[in-house]
């Protein structure tokens, strides 16, 4: 499982508890986060997918299936183009597909406007951003990862061979049916979009209707 940006691997221990012990689910920890504190933030898309997969391949006897939310659905999309083994599924949620570009600059603001955009997302803690010790902490890795996927730039003609399924709140400010009904384009397979109620953390209300997509698909 791959986090969104400024997220972390603990955001799917809900997910990964409900789905033990039928599957082994590990989430990834991104350089410059949690843990991982101390080592340098990586800022582009593309070499992170290159560091994922370098790691993932000795472990790819039977092919896995990714679940990446937002900025983590554009890592999990390029990790799978690197795997010699072709992915089972690829669920990607709240993030537009990769072909379709948005002129974001978010990277770009002060702290108080990153602070401002994840306020508007809602998907951190209050009492993180009202921490400013904390937040002095954190941000840095939020703005690399921003600025990661902003910009990222999808090589034309990028597709996976597996099926993806694609979810998204009905409310979220951050893609529209269109950018997600695009997903269809970036694979040889089948695409499946599902919409839920919510916003772009639509995942932490609707976890048993999210459990429902990924057990009842191809990992069956």
């Amino acid at each position: 499982m791959l986090p969104h940006a400024g997220g972390s691997a603990s955001f799917y221990f809900p997910l990964s508890r409900a789905l033990a012990p039928r599957f082994d689910v590990p989430a990834v920890q991104y350089p410059g986060c949690q843990v991982r504190l101390a080592e340098p933030c990586i800022d582009d898309i593309g070499e992170l997918a290159d560091r994922i997969a370098a790691v993932l391949q000795p472990w790819t006897c039977e092919p896995p299936a990714f679940f990446g939310h937002s900025m983590g659905a554009l890592v999990a999309f390029e990790v799978a183009r690197r795997l010699d083994v072709e992915p089972i599924q690829l669920f990607v949620s709240g993030r537009r597909a990769p072909s379709w570009y948005r002129d974001e600059r978010v990277h770009q603001r002060n702290g108080e406007g990153l602070v401002a955009e994840l306020r508007k997302l809602s998907g951190t803690a209050s009492w993180v951003l009202g921490d400013e010790e904390l937040l002095r902490v954190v941000l840095p890795a939020v703005r690399s990862d921003y600025r990661a996927v902003e910009t990222y730039g999808c090589a034309p003609g990028a597709k996976v061979g597996c099926p993806i399924t694609v979810l998204v709140g009905d409310a979220d400010p951050k893609v529209t049916l269109d950018e997600v009904e695009a997903w269809r384009e970036h694979t040889e397979a089948e695409a499946d979009v599902r919409v839920f109620s919510g916003g772009h953390f639509f995942m932490t209300e609707r976890q048993d209707e999210v459990l429902a997509v990924i057990t009842g698909g191809s990992l069956r």
